[in-house]
């Protein structure tokens, strides 16, 4: 499956106008004043997850980290877009993580003990749990978000065995993962437009705070700033973060 990739206010002089002259008030507005119309980010386009993958992984991280009265969301956050970093990375093709085991049930303080990189773990476990749903008739993205939250806790407690990873294994990487994306650096692929560094009141990656040393018993306010930030306010996701394989 491939990857997944104005309002014109008139014044009453030109209402007139139009009744006079209807030919004339049909004629669609000019070019250059529908472009002026802000239009929303574009979705990045996915390198790792395909379509199936993408309508599981985006209602799910919406749903770890919904929006709210506090401010925006995953996906708002761009967090699925870390994800696929990350995933189609060498972090997410295991270039750092021992696989020569034995692959036995180690106990929690040992940590991770699947043969699995993380890009196959996912893999594996994204595509069982399509299984899983397709045979009750209805994706992920289809359902409730009550029904969602449901699906969620059912993985969390582990209750599926997906392909041969533990749902409590692949729930908690994902929701470890989400919150990475939801408050690191944008370089990173997530955090958009510093959404959630603003929310927190977190200043970012300034270099000195030469100007503010002295001043004492003050809030420290400043908009955020990206390690990948120009001069222009624009952050450059850089190509290699994550490091690509090979």
């Amino acid at each position: 499956m491939p990857p997944a990739v104005a309002l014109v206010a008139g014044s009453t002089e030109a209402a007139a106008a139009a009744a006079h002259h209807p030919v004339k008030a049909a004629t669609p507005a000019p070019a250059a004043a529908a472009a002026s119309v802000p239009k929303p980010p574009e979705k990045p386009p996915y390198l790792f997850f395909n379509v199936a993958e993408v309508q599981f992984i985006e209602p799910a991280c919406e749903r770890l980290i919904p929006a709210d009265e506090s401010g925006a969301g995953a996906l708002a956050a761009g967090v699925p877009n870390y994800l696929d970093k990350q995933l189609g990375g060498a972090w997410g093709a295991g270039e750092r993580l021992y696989r020569s085991g034995p692959w036995i049930q180690g106990t929690a303080s040992q940590g991770y003990q699947l043969p699995f990189t993380p890009a196959e773990l996912f893999r594996t476990a994204l595509r069982a749990i399509h299984s899983d749903l397709a045979q009750r008739g209805s994706a992920f993205n289809e359902l409730s978000t009550d029904a969602q939250d449901d699906y969620l806790k059912s993985l969390e407690k582990d209750n599926h065995d997906l392909d041969g990873v533990p749902s409590a294994v692949f729930f908690d990487m994902l929701l470890k993962m989400s919150i990475e994306g939801f408050f690191s650096d944008p370089v990173y692929g997530g955090n958009r437009d510093m959404v959630a560094w603003r929310m927190i009141g977190f200043p970012g990656a300034y270099a000195d705070y030469y100007e503010a040393i002295d001043r004492h018993g003050v809030k420290f306010e400043r908009e955020p700033l990206s390690i990948g930030e120009d001069g222009h306010g624009n952050v450059h996701v850089h190509p290699e973060i994550p490091a690509s394989v090979g």
